[in-house]
């Protein structure tokens, strides 16, 4: 269990956000913004298309975002996010419990509300996605379209406040994400036992990215879970193969197995890894646990820096134009909570990062990124100040609900 003088610290940098966060407003940037609007998507399709003459075209974004980020509102706006809403749905939820107090359940339920009218339209079920149109290196994701990556956050948003007022409305909206998350995506067979599923529901969309899958397989693990149904359940699992089958020897993953994105970063890494982390307490999964561990070895092996601090990446893509990243902290600190006393250098980094030096502004914000000069200062609430609200949020709760496990157990003896 954390010391009482971390424990307040956390709290206080938490509560300092949320005044922030009650000036700043639900809109923000993104690292996306800049290339939102259709000139800019066509400079990156270039780039994608004809890489020499498209690094021309896209350059001047890539300085900007370098050396001048707050220039971002130039080449678009703000922007609501559904999974910078559903972390803070979740953050509000593990804020109400570990405080007792009512205004922060009432403000997770608000998130909740406005997820429910920002759906993704055309869809029988419920499921977000992105609001700007993204160009990938295989074309454009219009915005709206629904992301494996989005809807298990908003499936648990919803689940956390049922948790706390079992109010069937939030589960009627669990039910519906889940027969989305069958229904609407592809499967790949990729061995006798294992599939991995795409990253959206767009016909011809191919899968192998394998955090794609690694949310998938949560999402309906836990599905199979809430709603006593095991045809979740064979899905799942054969989602959570190919996660398991994908792993390298040493320990890592590729963001995909498509031969092209084999690059290893910090936050990838992560959403593996909590998912792994989330079906084994389901499931206690041997598979899991095994997992689990060669990968958390290769994590504290090499996606930290010399200072022991959060690192992008252990493989990279291309060139990056930042030291450090906000996203890196958000998701180490929830797989550092999630694994909390297994793994003794896990929970080392886990006291060293969750009080972030140096990285909340004076206003109570997250600076974003550090940059190879300066910083940007710029708070992108999907970039990642929700994720770190939420992280932060759920390590409070979890200590205070160990605390009060002890103070049971003494009163028992």
């Amino acid at each position: 269990m954390t010391d009482t003088t971390t424990l307040d610290r956390v709290k206080s940098s938490i509560l300092r956000f949320v005044d922030w966060l009650d000036r700043y407003g639900e809109t923000s940037y993104d690292h996306q913004s800049y290339f939102a609007s259709d000139l800019a998507r066509g400079a990156k399709a270039l780039y994608y298309t004809k890489p020499m003459l498209g690094t021309l075209a896209v350059a001047p974004m890539i300085f900007s975002e370098a050396f001048l980020p707050s220039a971002r509102r130039l080449f678009w706006k703000r922007q609501r996010f559904p999974i910078a809403d559903a972390h803070y749905a979740m953050g509000f939820a593990f804020l109400s419990q570990a405080c007792g107090e009512k205004k922060y359940y009432d403000r997770a339920v608000h998130f909740l509300e406005v997820l429910k009218e920002t759906r993704s339209p055309g869809y029988a079920r419920y499921c977000w996605g992105y609001p700007f149109n993204w160009e990938t290196r295989r074309g454009t994701m219009w915005q709206g379209t629904p992301l494996i990556t989005t809807v298990p956050y908003v499936y648990e948003a919803f689940r956390e406040v049922y948790r706390i007022d079992s109010d069937a409305k939030w589960r009627d909206v669990m039910l519906s994400i889940a027969r989305h998350a069958v229904e609407d995506y592809h499967d790949f067979e990729t061995s006798a036992d294992a599939s991995s599923c795409s990253y959206n529901p767009v016909p011809g969309e191919p899968g192998g990215v394998i955090n794609a899958s690694a949310y998938r397989a949560f999402l309906l693990t836990a599905a199979a879970q809430d709603f006593s149904d095991d045809s979740y359940e064979e899905i799942a699992r054969r989602n959570l193969n190919f996660v398991l089958q994908s792993q390298n020897p040493d320990g890592s993953w590729y963001y995909s197995t498509d031969g092209e994105r084999d690059f290893v970063d910090h936050f990838h890494t992560c959403f593996v890894l909590k998912a792994l982390a989330k079906i084994e307490a389901m499931t206690q999964n041997p598979g899991c646990s095994q997992a689990i561990e060669r990968g958390v070895d290769y994590y504290v092996r090499n996606l930290f820096d010399e200072r022991g601090l959060p690192k992008p990446f252990s493989r990279r893509p291309r060139m990056t134009v930042y030291r450090r990243e906000l996203y890196d902290y958000a998701e180490c600190i929830n797989v550092g909570v999630l694994l909390a006393g297994r793994f003794p250098a896990l929970d080392q980094i886990l006291s060293r990062t969750v009080t972030m030096d140096g990285w909340q502004k004076s206003d109570g914000s997250f600076r974003s990124r550090q940059l190879l000069v300066g910083w940007d200062n710029v708070p992108m609430h999907r970039w990642a100040q929700s994720q770190l609200f939420r992280s932060l949020s759920f390590f409070l709760f979890q200590n205070r609900k160990a605390e009060k496990l002890e103070l049971q157990s003494v009163g028992q003896n």
